[in-house]
C-alpha cells in the first residue's frame, strides 16, 4: 500500500443566496485511480470546512484565489458520492458566482468545473483510503469533467419584501434569473468583506502542515538515498521550508545520482527511489519503539525517525486529541498516518514483553522450562494426552501356528484451558503527565507475571494435596507408595531426606518402574523397566545447596567425598523452585526429551498478550478517562504420565 496525491475533477451546483449545492466526489475511476462507494463514505467528515480555489496551485496557495469553503459534506446513496454546500467567500468569490450564473444559465458554456486536490493510500489502482482533502478548485477542464446543479437560498433579509427568507426554498425565475440574483446576494453579503482573514489563518494552518509533510518526506527519501553528505545537504537547501510533489523530490534525487557518478568515474553510488522508502507507518514504529525502549523490528535497524519527546506528543499527533475527550480527531493530528495509537503502543510494549520474557529466561527463571513439554493448540477443547502402552514381549509362534492379539492399552490424562489477566489503566492523566517511563515498566511486569504464573502451576503439580499431586486418570494421587502391580500403584514416593545416598535410592526406583503395557488385570506392572535414570534434583531454596553438592562434588567441602563415586558420568541438574515453601520436601524428574510426563498446552502463545481498548465509545474511555492494557495468557498444564516422576516429602 502506498501514498498518492491526486486532484479529481468533482460536480457542482450553486445555491441561491450565496450558496451552491456540489457534488465533490463520486465512485469510479478518475485519473486512473478507482474509488469505492465504501472508501467515499468513510471521508465524509474530511470534505467538511475545505476550502475552494480559482484554478490549482503547484506549490503554496494564495489568498487572492480564495473563492468559498465547503459545509455540510454528506455521502449521498443517490449520486453514489460526497455532496457538500459551497459557500462564496475570499477575494475570488464574484468569480465563483459569475461563473456559477453562466453555467446555470442558456447558451454556450465553457468546459468549467470543480476539482480536488486530495491526498489517499492505494493498493494497486484501487483507493484504499482518503487521508486528507487539501483543497477543491474551479478549474478548466477538470479531470471528470464537473457541473454545476442547483442553486439554493440561503437565509437572509429583503429589504423590498421585509421579510425574512428560508434559504431550503428555490428561488422563483427562469434559471438566468436564480443565477444572476445569487451573484448579486453574494457581492451584497454585508459579512463578505470580513472573511479574508478567517480565511488566512485557516489557510496558513493548513499550509503549515503541508510544509511539515513535505519536511517529513525530504528527510526520508534524501536518508533513504545514501547520497554523499555535501550532495544531500544542496539538496535539502534547495527543497527545505516549500511545498512539492514527491515527483519532483525524486526526479531531482536520480539527477544528483548521475551526477555524482559521472563525477566519481568508475565508483557507483548505491541508494534507492522514493518507492522504496519506508513508510510513514514505520517510521513512527521505530520511534515509539525507541521512545519505550522496546527493540525495532528486523530492517528498521538504520531508520532514523523524529525522536518523540514523550507519549504524549505521540497520543495528541496521532489522535488530535488536544483536550483529552478519548476521541480521534483527524483535522488536529500532526502525523499524516493510517497508523493509529493503540497499534503503534500494542506493538512497542508486546515487544517488550518478549525482550523482558527472555532477560527473565536467561537468569533462570524460567526453572520449569527443562522438565516440561509444550505444545500448541487450535482450540481451547479439553485437552486429552493418551500414553499408550508398550508391548512387554514378543511371544513364541509356532511353526503353523496362529499369531495372538498383543496386550495394549492406554491411560488417558486430561488438561483443561483456563484464562488468566487483568489490565492496567493507561489514564488521560498519564498521558498529560506524559509519563513514558512508568508505561515502559507495565509491559515487565506482565511479562514477569506471565512467568510467575507458569512457574507457580507447574511447581503445584509437586505440592497440591498435601504434596501428593493432582489425581490421575486411575483415580490414585500422582505421588503414592502402592506398588505397582496394584491398580492406581505408582511407587514413586518416599519420606527420607535429601543425601547422596537417597538420591541413589531415588534414582534407581526411577530407572526399575515398569512401563506401561496396559489398565488391566494382569498387567499392571508387568512392562520392561523405563531403564532411565532422573536428570533434574527439585528442591526448595534451603536445600540448594546441599543438592549441588551431591550433584556437583566439587563443591563438597568435606574431607570424605560420599558422593563422587556415586554420581560419577550420571548426569543431572540442581533446579530451585521459588514457590516450594517446605524447606525438606524435595523431588526427580526425567528429561522430558526421553521421557515426558508435565505439559503445558499453550493456544495464542506462551507468553501473554497485550490489547489495549481506547476508542472513545470504549465505556472505560468514556466513563474513567483511561485506556486499559488489558493482558490475556490461555494455559492448560497437566501430567501425562507418572514413571519420569519421583517425591520425597520429609516431616519437618
Amino acid at each position: 500500500m502506498r501514498g498518492e496525491k491526486v486532484r479529481i475533477g468533482l460536480q457542482a451546483t450553486p445555491t441561491l443566496g450565496g450558496e451552491y449545492e456540489i457534488t465533490a466526489i463520486t465512485a469510479g475511476t478518475g485519473n486512473g485511480w478507482e474509488f469505492s462507494a465504501d472508501c467515499l463514505r468513510e471521508s465524509v467528515a474530511l470534505w467538511e470546512g475545505v476550502e475552494c480555489f480559482v484554478d490549482h496551485a503547484p506549490r503554496s496557495r494564495s489568498i487572492k484565489d480564495l473563492a468559498g469553503v465547503l459545509h455540510s459534506a454528506a455521502f449521498s446513496e443517490e449520486q453514489q458520492g460526497i455532496t457538500a454546500r459551497l459557500k462564496p467567500a475570499g477575494p475570488a468569490a464574484g468569480i465563483l458566482s459569475e461563473l456559477a450564473a453562466v453555467m446555470l444559465g442558456e447558451g454556450v458554456k465553457p468546459s468549467v468545473g470543480f476539482s480536488a486536490d486530495i491526498l489517499f493510500t492505494a493498493r494497486g489502482k484501487r483507493v484504499q483510503k482518503i487521508l486528507r482533502v487539501f483543497s477543491v478548485d474551479l478549474v478548466i477542464d477538470p479531470a471528470r469533467g464537473g457541473a454545476f446543479l442547483r442553486a439554493l437560498l440561503s437565509k437572509f433579509y429583503s429589504q423590498e419584501a421585509g421579510t425574512m427568507t428560508d434559504g431550503l426554498n428555490e428561488t422563483k425565475g427562469s434559471t438566468a434569473e436564480r443565477a444572476q440574483h445569487e451573484t448579486e446576494t453574494a457581492r451584497s453579503m454585508p459579512d463578505a468583506q470580513q472573511q479574508p482573514a478567517k480565511w488566512a489563518e485557516e489557510l496558513e494552518q493548513a499550509r503549515q502542515v503541508r510544509l511539515q509533510m513535505s519536511e517529513y518526506l525530504l528527510s526520508a527519501a534524501l536518508q533513504a538515498a545514501h547520497l554523499p553528505a555535501p550532495m544531500a545537504d544542496h539538496l535539502r537547501a534547495r527543497f527545505a521550508g516549500r511545498e512539492f510533489e514527491a515527483a519532483e523530490l525524486s526526479s531531482a534525487i536520480d539527477e544528483a545520482r548521475k551526477l555524482v557518478a559521472e563525477l566519481t568515474s568508475s565508483r557507483v553510488v548505491q541508494g534507492a527511489r522514493l518507492g522504496q522508502m519506508v513508510t510513514a507507518e514505520e517510521q513512527l514504529q521505530a520511534a515509539v519503539d525507541d521512545l519505550l525502549g522496546a527493540p525495532r523490528d528486523a530492517g528498521q535497524e538504520h531508520v532514523q525517525p523524529h525522536r518523540l519527546s514523550g507519549i504524549r506528543e505521540l497520543y495528541h499527533g496521532l489522535t488530535g486529541d488536544l483536550d483529552l475527550h478519548g476521541g480521534y480527531y483527524p483535522q488536529r493530528a500532526r502525523f499524516a498516518t493510517t497508523a493509529d495509537f493503540t497499534g503503534l503502543v500494542k506493538n512497542a510494549l508486546n515487544k517488550l514483553v518478549v525482550q523482558k520474557w527472555k532477560q527473565l529466561g536467561e537468569a533462570g527463571y524460567t526453572w520449569w522450562e527443562r522438565i516440561v513439554q509444550v505444545e500448541h493448540f487450535n482450540t481451547l477443547n479439553q485437552v486429552t494426552g493418551t500414553l499408550v502402552g508398550t508391548v512387554g514381549s514378543l511371544p513364541l509362534v509356532a511353526e503353523g501356528a496362529e499369531y495372538t492379539e498383543l496386550a495394549i492399552g492406554d491411560s488417558p490424562e486430561t488438561g483443561t484451558f483456563y484464562k488468566y489477566g487483568g489490565y492496567i489503566p493507561l489514564t488521560l492523566e498519564l498521558i498529560d503527565r506524559d509519563e513514558s517511563r512508568k508505561l515502559r515498566s507495565y509491559p515487565v511486569e506482565l511479562a514477569a507475571a506471565g512467568l510467575r504464573k507458569i512457574s507457580s502451576l507447574v511447581a503445584a503439580i509437586f505440592t497440591d494435596n498435601a504434596g501428593v499431586g493432582p489425581t490421575m486418570a486411575d483415580n490414585a494421587a500422582l505421588f503414592n507408595a502402592t506398588a505397582v502391580t496394584t491398580p492406581g500403584g505408582h511407587a514413586n514416593l518416599l519420606t527420607t531426606a535429601l543425601s547422596a545416598a537417597q538420591w541413589e535410592v531415588v534414582s534407581t526406583a526411577v530407572y526399575n518402574q515398569p512401563l506401561l503395557v496396559k489398565n488391566a488385570a494382569g498387567y499392571y506392572g508387568t512392562g520392561p523397566k523405563m531403564a532411565v535414570n532422573p536428570r533434574y534434583l527439585l528442591v526448595p531454596r534451603p536445600l540448594q545447596l546441599t543438592a549441588m553438592k551431591i550433584l556437583y562434588p566439587a563443591l563438597e567441602n568435606a574431607t570424605n567425598i560420599t558422593s563422587e563415586n556415586l554420581q560419577r558420568g550420571q548426569p543431572g541438574d540442581v533446579i530451585t523452585v521459588p514457590e516450594w515453601t517446605d524447606a525438606t520436601d524435595w523431588a526427580a524428574v526425567v528429561d522430558p526429551r526421553i521421557a515426558p510426563a508435565i505439559f503445558i498446552g499453550e493456544r495464542f502463545g506462551l507468553m501473554p498478550e497485550i490489547y489495549i481498548a481506547n476508542n472513545e465509545l470504549s465505556p472505560a474511555v468514556f466513563m474513567n478517562d483511561e485506556h486499559r492494557l488489558k493482558v490475556r495468557h490461555f494455559l492448560a498444564v497437566w501430567v501425562n504420565d507418572f514413571r519420569p516422576l519421583h517425591k520425597s516429602n520429609v516431616a519437618g
